[in-house]
């Protein structure tokens, strides 16, 4: 099983030493960089010197030697990885539930994965009977948790807005009855964000994400609504509608392809019309089609994570200041050790419910017969067998995940993606775990920057 282990890396000037285990983060010298290279490679503190002395003075090799002695003596370098014998608790308790409301879109999307809303069957809308039974069911399976959260789905969701907001009064009606507290979200593609619309999504305080890739000539060559690019007619809705929130609660959440692997130039373009919470996110896809990313294609999207966390740094005390999403960490209060084990809660804690009452783990398994979980339409609705199959999908019993650097932030990757890959939901997605190691990478550097500052 793996010990001790740390993870050296460059971040502009600075020479950051991350140990695994313990999560803390070191800027160190090239003299304590070189030091930590050794130790790594099984090096004794009397090697160490005999090794470094000709070149360095011998006082401060002793001096960086202390240092790492009393670091490694207060479990901050060099830890042990106190996690291997726990296991997740089967608890049985879901605090999140994925209404897919529509399975119907009014755009096309090319890298659609969802089958342009239809999720591999028929267009459908989900009806009053089967939302309100899906308030019931995670009242009924949340335990003791105070705060659920529902997400409004697709397709598009606001394409049965009527049902959404029925949802939303029947969940505030049986939040008071049974002690709990309903958070919303919704995702949309702006088509129907209409002022209506926007000032009950403010009224009730959904958290919403609006889908845009960015720069009109990227975001329409992939993003169309009725054979036409679609930027120029959701730009607008989407700037009025987070000046009504005064920037609250919403993500900008674009999707990147081989088109545009410039996709930091969509970064900044976001930026400059306004957006100050944006997420980026790489296109899954098949590796045959043209819109795929490929292994070959990882330099270029490293370097485009760097300008990123270039213009982050740059825009941090400016009006243009933003936050992008996958470089938000908080070193002081992580997550608990079932989220460091896997971070995603697909299956256990989360759950997506079709039009038709079926429950599936996620919302990229919906339609997947071999993942069908019950109906909440049914007496016994829910069946624990596949519960208990995901949450023994951790880092530890994911062999790549298990001697990986950065296992404790990502939990092991997506669990959909895994599956759809690889058929195996215990091995991960070989290309996203790369893109999540170098956008942790940058992530860890600005929070070094942050702190020196």
């Amino acid at each position: 099983m793996p010990g001790p282990m740390v993870h050296k890396f460059k971040f502009n000037n600075l020479n950051i030493v991350l140990d695994v285990n313990s999560g803390a983060v070191h800027v160190v010298s090239g003299l304590g960089w070189i030091i930590i290279d050794l130790m790594e490679k099984g090096h004794k503190e009397e090697e160490i010197q005999e090794k470094l002395n000709s070149n360095y003075d011998s006082r401060e090799v002793i001096r960086v030697l202390q240092e790492i002695k009393e670091l490694k003596e207060r479990e901050l370098l060099f830890s042990e990885d106190y996690t291997q014998d726990y296991s997740r608790p089967p608890e049985h308790i879901v605090k999140a539930l994925c209404f897919h409301v529509a399975h119907d879109c009014n755009m096309t999307c090319s890298y659609c994965f969802a089958g342009k809303g239809a999720f591999g069957g028929i267009k459908s809308k989900m009806s009053r009977e089967v939302a309100f039974k899906g308030i019931d069911f995670l009242i009924e399976n949340s335990g003791s948790r105070k705060n659920c959260e529902i997400d409004f789905f697709g397709g598009e969701p606001l394409l049965n807005f009527s049902l959404v907001r029925e949802t939303v009064e029947y969940a505030r009606k049986r939040e008071k009855e049974a002690g709990k507290e309903f958070n919303f979200t919704l995702t949309t593609n702006g088509v129907l964000l209409e002022k209506e619309v926007m000032d009950y999504l403010n009224e009730e305080g959904f958290s919403v994400v609006l889908s845009l890739d960015g720069r009109r000539e990227i975001n329409d060559r992939v993003r169309t609504l009725g054979g036409k690019g679609s930027y120029d007619y959701v730009v607008p809705k989407y700037l009025s509608f987070i000046e009504k929130r005064e920037h609250k609660d919403y993500f900008i959440r674009g999707t990147y392809t081989r088109h545009n692997l410039d996709f930091s130039e969509d970064l900044k373009h976001l930026v400059n019309l306004g957006f100050k919470s944006i997420s980026l996110e790489p296109v899954v896809a098949s590796p045959e089609l043209p819109y795929a990313l490929q292994e070959e294609d990882l330099p270029i999207t490293y370097q485009q994570y760097d300008k990123i966390a270039d213009l982050c740094q740059q825009f941090s005390s400016t009006s243009k200041s933003f936050s992008f999403f996958h470089f938000n960490l908080d070193l002081s209060q992580g997550p608990c050790i079932k989220k460091r084990l896997s971070g995603c809660g697909a299956g256990t804690e989360y759950l997506a419910l079709s039009p038709e009452g079926d429950l599936y783990p996620c919302h990229q398994f919906v339609g997947k017969q071999e993942f069908l979980m019950g109906n909440v339409l049914q007496d016994l609705c829910y069946d624990h067998s596949l519960y208990n199959k995901f949450l023994k999908v951790d880092i530890n019993s994911k062999e790549d995940c298990r001697r990986c650097w950065a296992k404790f932030f990502c939990g092991g990757g997506c669990h959909a993606n895994a599956y759809n890959f690889n058929s195996d939901l215990y091995r991960p997605y070989g290309l996203g775990c790369n893109l999540e190691k170098k956008r942790l990478e940058c992530a860890l550097g600005l929070q070094a920057y942050s702190y020196l500052d």
